[in-house]
């Protein structure tokens, strides 16, 4: 057979594998923001089968989306070929139909047929198969060549923390692993981990002249997420500040703007002047949740990164009155008690430091209006999907959420949270050394 073919031995292809087209679909659709089911379905295969497609691809597509360039065969060129040859057509006639060119068809008959019983038989699927198991480039990754590399990027992504004299800390209880499923975030590790864009840019500093020491986020995402790289340890995405065990899309295509959303407040009618940050007064606000419904608003100042945050407290019977759908919200974070505490915090401000503020597209200002009433500071709303323009605010939230959620316990028991001024000069320090 490797005499006939050119070719060595390959293994036997089993069951007929989904085609490469089927596969870009799927990932096209999961583009769109749906389940990974829910796209199975729509492109024609097994709900488990694009599970598994997600769960190993890391949430990010293996190929390539684009379709492939005509100098390849298709699936359907290779179908019209097998029904040719069974009609005892010759080569030449087979690359006229097809418009080929008459060795196209010569090399993929000989290279590509089907050997069993020592017969050179040609089948469709059989010579898809093995097309694309040759074009497969595998490279290796760069973690697995480079062991002091990928010493470097564990380290630090499990935020190991020692004594004075190296005794290592233990850290909090580490969470079974569940396969797809994130971590619950009281059982995540301490946020002492370096996020893998900080790992990136700090190995140019500390190995100056070794280009080897260099590695880009996306990869150690990637090493992550997709379980075919194996290069980091799988649990070490419990250390990343989402910690998502897979990348998966937003489905946006659900969502729908909120009613309290109008044309006169959304971002594009905001004063000019908050776009170069160059008059101070500007606020950008957001909403974190965290553990058992507690809650805390963060404003930052869009010149001066000054960062205040508002206490949300609970409202009185919270956890001994059964909650009803659609009843008062008692968590603390309802729009009369956003309202009321972004009053409170923001009119101890000067005037000439009142002069807009900006939020995210949650119902918990949806009493904007009366907000503005109340304090004469115009409040205006990102566009649908839009987290960058607030980009200030949802940076430092990001920094915020590891304390704050270490400290969530002791603000369930009761104790009222800081609502004093916090610069955040020094937590950007922290993060970047």
């Amino acid at each position: 057979m490797k005499a006939l073919t050119g070719r060595s031995a390959m293994k036997s292809p089993g069951a007929p594998s989904h085609q490469r087209e089927t596969q870009r679909k799927f990932w096209r659709v999961i583009a769109t923001g749906v389940t990974s089911e829910a796209a199975a379905e729509r492109v024609g295969v097994a709900p488990a089968v694009g599970c598994r497609w997600f769960r190993h691809g890391g949430g990010m597509p293996p190929i390539s989306l684009a379709e492939p360039s005509g100098r390849f065969l298709r699936f359907a060129e290779r179908e019209e070929i097998a029904v040719l040859r069974a009609q005892h057509l010759g080569v030449r006639e087979i690359a006229r139909r097809l418009s080929r060119n008459p060795s196209t068809i010569s090399r993929e008959l000989r290279r590509n047929a089907a050997t069993r019983c020592g017969k050179l038989e040609y089948r469709a699927s059989v010579a898809q198969w093995k097309a694309e198991l040759v074009a497969q480039r595998p490279k290796t990754s760069k973690l697995v060549a480079n062991p002091l590399l990928r010493g470097y990027v564990q380290d630090r992504l499990a935020g190991s923390i020692s004594c004075g004299d190296g005794t290592p800390v233990a850290g909090p209880r580490e969470a079974p692993w569940r396969g797809r499923n994130k971590p619950h975030r009281g059982d995540r590790r301490w946020a002492r981990a370096w996020s893998p864009e900080q790992i990136s840019q700090r190995l140019r500093i500390d190995f100056p002249n070794d280009e080897s020491m260099r590695i880009s986020h996306e990869a150690i995402y990637q090493a992550l997420y997709v379980q075919s790289r194996g290069a980091l340890k799988r649990e070490l995405v419990a250390c990343l500040r989402t910690g998502r065990a897979l990348r998966v899309p937003r489905s946006r295509t659900q969502q729908k703007t909120w009613a309290h959303v109008t044309p006169e407040v959304l971002i594009s009618e905001r004063p000019a002047e908050a776009e170069d940050r160059a008059v101070p007064g500007h606020w950008e606000g957001d909403l974190i949740i965290g553990l058992e419904r507690s809650a805390i608003g963060t404003l930052v100042e869009r010149t001066t990164r000054f960062t205040m945050l508002v206490h949300l407290p609970r409202e009185e019977g919270f956890g001994t009155v059964p909650r009803v759908k659609n009843g008062l919200p008692l968590a603390g974070y309802g729009a009369i008690t956003m309202k009321n505490a972004l009053a409170s915090q923001m009119t101890c401000l000067p005037e000439q430091l009142r002069r807009s503020l900006t939020w995210d597209r949650g119902k918990e200002l949806s009493a904007h209006a009366a907000f503005k009433v109340e304090t004469g500071i115009p409040v205006y709303f990102a566009d649908p999907h839009s987290p960058w323009q607030r980009g200030t605010n949802e940076n430092t939230n990001g920094l915020l959420w590891p304390s704050i959620s270490r400290r969530a316990p002791t603000c369930h028991a009761g104790r009222r949270m800081s609502s004093t001024p916090w610069p955040m000069r020094s937590t950007h320090a922290r993060a970047r050394h």
